[in-house]
């Protein structure tokens, strides 16, 4: 007689009930994985808005202008601002005081943070299922952490 080679169905449908069992476990933690990933073009913009916000000041004593909303300097670049919708609102005229904000589209529907001329960052809004909103920090994890 020959033995015979390959893998029985009952051992076919344990790896297939494995594979499952981690598929469910690894995938919602991917999809937390990449959503953080795109949080940070709202943190890299605004952080970058800012410090143009700050320079425009040392040149004007302002930080009203023609640029973003009224605020002195455009907003990001259209090739970086894939995943928020960018504003800035200046104090009253003359204006000291400014908040930028970026509001999340797609995807990251319900998120809003903001960044202002102190540097003050401020989580408005956040999707339902994370916590932390609003917070004095901009949340990057759904526990609500910073």
């Amino acid at each position: 007689m020959k033995p015979c080679k390959g893998f029985t169905l009952v051992e076919v449908m344990i790896v297939v009930a494995i594979l499952g069992i981690l598929a469910t476990i690894a995938l919602p933690a991917y999809r937390d994985y990449v959503l953080r990933g795109k949080l940070t073009e709202a943190f890299a913009n605004l952080s970058d808005f800012r410090v143009r916000m700050e320079q425009f000041y040392q040149d004007n004593r302002r930080y009203d202008g023609s640029g973003l909303g009224g605020c002195g300097v455009a907003g990001p670049a259209a090739g970086n601002a894939k995943y928020f919708a960018y504003s800035c609102a200046p104090g009253t005229a003359p204006a000291q005081t400014f908040v930028a904000t970026a509001t999340g589209v797609g995807d990251l529907a319900g998120f809003v943070f903001t960044i202002d001329q102190a540097n003050n960052r401020s989580t408005l809004a956040v999707p339902a299922g994370w916590r932390g909103a609003p917070a004095t920090c901009w949340v990057r994890r759904k526990d609500g952490s910073c």
